[in-house]
């Protein structure tokens, strides 16, 4: 069909306006944007017809997260999510349910107290009133030793000062007297003050020391767990109350020793490498006492092979898996200061152990203890994640072992000041991170000709305050660091990275990382009461103690390079996509998290039902002993009443 001149004309002008409209829309698509930035923005232009991720980059971080590129980090967010999903959807949410719960994991009755316990817990706000499976897990074997002498044990493991107990006593509803007290026995009482009156008559024995205690051998730890599941039962009726009167308690009339004194066998290991008796509590078949497995396949099952990343952080700091490439690499494992263990599973709390430790965990006393050096305080954290500063911090003192001259540099704070320090890494060999593939984009490889001098300088403030707990002292560290200023919280919080790692035991900072508007970076050996409420990858990001992925992960989240051109011929140096909103996302779900589950009520609510599981276990008649009802008194709980207003 002719079309006439004049609809020609129309025609050409409506073109030359689409064109036009094109060609200013692009303009402002570049505009402002340099180098990086602009390959990856054209891979979100809006294309008809194609799905769009829902978030990236400044978009909104509210949803289920997808990953917008096949790095292994976004993989893991994307994983880690899903499992805390599952995790959410699975909470009792009444105490009938609860209850039942309870009966079909641990094949018994709940103990006495339960219902107020429950209680106490809703009316707190208590967020996963089902997760309390490290109070489960430390208690299960005593099932196998006779409450009698569990009873003695706690009663007298305090008298010989040189060993490092403290111990607690409880009567008629009162802590009514200390045992070779400290600090951190001192500390907990102030705890237990506010539960006391729901407990039985108990003595509780406690590490004064910083560095765990109980080493079972792998057979012995067999037998018991055997013996607990033998034990199970849930009888028709039991009784709602602990018993009385029982023998073995500590005398409160008399301090003379008692005729018969179980020996709780503790013997010195300071200074000697930790592995050596932590593989005794490892399976044979474990890589900590069979070294013959290759490292690639030990490392297969927690680390991913791309930039090392770490994709099961249990196991990363697992000893039986990861002993045997740490042991020289930390300063516990190495040189510990405070070491007096003993093999005989004995009822001994504790603030921290490692994964072979058969210690009573309980929320460590600077989680408890007010002291401005780890309390979070939020007008000390005033700007948001935009404002932050693109960068890694962390100070400390030389803690972590006893060090000398020889043997300073298999400490593990050594190592990562030294790591992240830009003129030592001047003269190192590369090292390996990821790097997006030429011809893939979003698909990542190895790069490992990485020098990090110039990106530690831009983007890390690491280093000592001030030295200690050097053997005969700690001149040696004149050559070898300078000092740096302190930095409070208000200073740290400017930053957008904190990294955790361990000192002589565990790091009492955590929970204060986990509650500022920074984003947590852990790296530890030690096991916590907290474990099992905290996903790495959705609430902090896990590093390996040997910190081989510290790069691997800032250039994530910080991005590096430049985007490759797969038309220009020769090698592209590495280049990873800026991930800052990630960072900003696991930050404020950190944040959120531990204002959930990591509050001084969530402290309390953990001993309370810790000691209610450990009175039963010292009890003699504790198979006969337990909440038998099957919840339903509590059906209309409000939540809010305080248990002793509640009918029983």
């Amino acid at each position: 069909m002719k079309i006439s001149k004049p609809r020609r004309r129309v025609l050409f002008l409506i073109i030359s306006i689409f064109a036009i409209f094109a060609v200013v829309a692009n303009f402002f698509v570049f505009l402002g944007l340099t180098g990086s930035d602009i390959g990856s923005q054209f891979s979100r232009l809006p294309i008809p017809g194609l799905h769009r991720k829902p978030w990236h980059s400044g978009e909104t971080t509210e949803g289920p997260y997808e990953p917008i590129d096949a790095h292994p980090i976004s993989q893991l967010i994307a994983e880690a999510d899903k499992a805390w999903a599952t995790y959410e959807n699975s909470r009792s949410t009444t105490f009938r349910q609860t209850v039942s719960k309870y009966r079909r994991k641990y094949g018994r009755h709940p103990p006495p107290g339960f219902k107020e316990w429950y209680q106490f817990a809703r009316k707190r706000n208590v967020h996963n009133i089902d997760d309390f499976e490290q109070i489960m897990d430390d208690l299960r074997p005593f099932w196998a030793i006779e409450p009698k002498a569990l009873r003695n044990l706690a009663a007298n493991m305090w008298r010989d000062d040189k060993n490092g107990v403290a111990g607690i006593h409880i009567r008629k509803h009162k802590i009514v007297k200390q045992t070779n007290k400290s600090w951190r026995s001192e500390t907990l009482i102030t705890l237990i003050e506010k539960i006391v009156k729901y407990l039985p008559d108990m003595d509780i024995a406690m590490n004064r020391l910083d560095q765990p205690r109980v080493v079972v051998p792998w057979d012995d730890m067999q037998a018991h767990l055997k013996k607990e599941l033998e034990t199970r039962r849930i009888p028709p009726e039991a009784s709602p109350d602990f018993s009385t009167g029982l023998d073995n308690l500590l005398n409160m009339t008399s301090e003379e020793e008692p005729a018969h004194k179980e020996d709780p066998e503790w013997f010195p290991a300071h200074g000697k490498q930790y592995i050596e008796t932590a593989k005794l509590a490892c399976p044979p078949e474990s890589h900590a006492r069979n070294t013959e497995i290759p490292k690639a396949d030990v490392e297969s099952r927690y680390k991913n092979r791309l930039g090392g990343i770490i994709s099961n952080f249990n196991l990363s700091s697992d000893l039986c898996t990861v002993g045997p490439e740490i042991q020289d690499l930390h300063g516990f494992l190495y040189a510990g200061s405070t070491v007096i263990p003993t093999k005989r599973l004995v009822p001994m709390f504790g603030e921290c152990k490692v994964n072979i430790n058969s210690d009573i965990l309980f929320p460590a006393n600077m989680y408890w203890k007010h002291d401005e050096r780890y309390d979070y305080d939020e007008k000390h954290d005033h700007l948001d994640w935009d404002h932050k500063q693109d960068s890694m911090i962390w100070r400390g003192v030389t803690s972590g072992g006893t060090q000398t001259a020889d043997n300073w540099q298999k400490m593990h704070r050594q190592r990562l000041v030294k790591i992240v320090n830009s003129t030592e890494m001047m003269n190192q060999d590369p090292v390996r991170i990821l790097t997006e593939q030429p011809e893939k984009a979003g698909e990542y490889e190895n790069f490992r000709q990485f020098h990090p001098s110039e990106f530690a300088a831009n983007h890390t403030d690491v280093g000592f305050t001030e030295t200690m707990s050097c053997v005969p002292d700690c001149s040696f560290y004149d050559n070898v660091f300078s000092m740096k200023p302190s930095a409070p919280f208000p200073e740290q919080f400017k930053q957008k990275f904190l990294v955790d790692v361990d000192g002589h035991s565990f790091s009492g900072r955590w929970h204060a990382f986990l509650e500022s508007k920074s984003l947590g970076i852990k790296a530890t050996i030690f096991r916590e009461w907290h474990d099992s409420r905290l996903f790495a990858w959705r609430h902090f990001v896990p590093m390996d103690n040997r910190y081989d992925d510290v790069y691997s992960i800032l250039t994530y989240f910080l991005g590096v390079g430049t985007a490759p051109d797969p038309h220009v011929a020769g090698p592209n140096g590495a280049y990873v996509m800026r991930h800052d909103a990630e960072g900003k996302r696991i930050a404020n779900q950190g944040r959120e998290w531990a204002k959930k589950v990591l509050r001084r009520d969530d402290i309390e609510i953990y001993m309370f039902r810790l000691l209610l599981e450990y009175g039963r276990i010292m009890d003699d008649n504790r198979d006969r002993i337990g909440y038998a009802g099957d919840g339903s008194e509590l059906d209309k709980y409000d939540g809010v009443s305080d248990p002793d207003d509640v009918a029983h």
